[in-house]
């Protein structure tokens, strides 16, 4: 299980876990009985954890949506199917049956990152647009590395390279050999920014890069 599985996996136990305690304190189904705040938060938390991890247009989102209208007036009532939705959806996290929601979240990541360096450049900061490009490009290779089974460290236990995983990724047909030269350049180009060898690249050579490793991320999700 990655990292990122644990953590929305921990996410959903989290809010499980409240949503049970209300319901074994409760006497009655609809936890009238409970404080009306906690038992609203939970629910709230509950609905938002859905909305938050569930992808678009799924059974879960679909389900969730028409309990918060069935049971508007009458919230506690929603503990219990809320709860049967999250554990089915923590049950197809955990078996890997939504590797796309995790996809989707490091593009929402990089897809931010992206927009900084197109300010920044749009601003004629070419030299930092160009560290952060880098930044996410060698972020992406490494999380493409975790999809194709890449271990990320030496044999003495020291990080590879970013052109090292390049190259191991192109081996591994994770993506062309046109796409390896390309990640090759673009990785050369932000070493050069990071180095502060600004004169060696021009602001015309950020933004190509930038609008290529937009088109490779969007290509190979990770």
């Amino acid at each position: 299980m990655s990292l990122n599985q644990e953590a929305l996996i921990a996410q959903i136990d989290v809010v499980v876990e409240q949503a049970q305690q209300l319901i074994a304190r409760a006497k009655y189904d609809d936890s009238s009985d409970q404080p009306t705040m906690i038992v609203s938060q939970v629910v709230s938390r509950m609905f938002a954890t859905i909305e938050r991890l569930a992808p678009p247009n799924s059974r879960y989102r679909a389900n969730a949506k028409a309990f918060d209208a069935y049971f508007l007036n009458s919230p506690g009532r929603a503990l219990r199917p809320l709860t049967g939705i999250l554990q089915a959806l923590r049950s197809d996290l955990e078996s890997g049956y939504l590797q796309s929601v995790i996809e989707l979240l490091h593009a929402d990541l990089f897809a931010d990152f992206l927009e900084m360096a197109t300010y920044l450049l749009q601003q004629g900061y070419k030299d930092p647009a160009a560290v952060v490009v880098g930044t996410v490009l060698e972020e992406q290779l490494r999380k493409l590395c975790q999809k194709s089974g890449i271990c990320l460290e030496q044999a003495n236990g020291a990080p590879k390279k970013a052109e090292g995983l390049n190259s191991e990724l192109a081996a591994a047909q994770t993506y062309s050999k046109l796409d390896q030269k390309n990640v090759t350049a673009w990785l050369d180009l932000r070493n050069k920014a990071a180095h502060g060898k600004y004169t060696d690249y021009s602001s015309e050579q950020v933004e190509l890069m930038l609008q290529g490793v937009q088109d490779f991320t969007s290509r190979h999700p990770a």
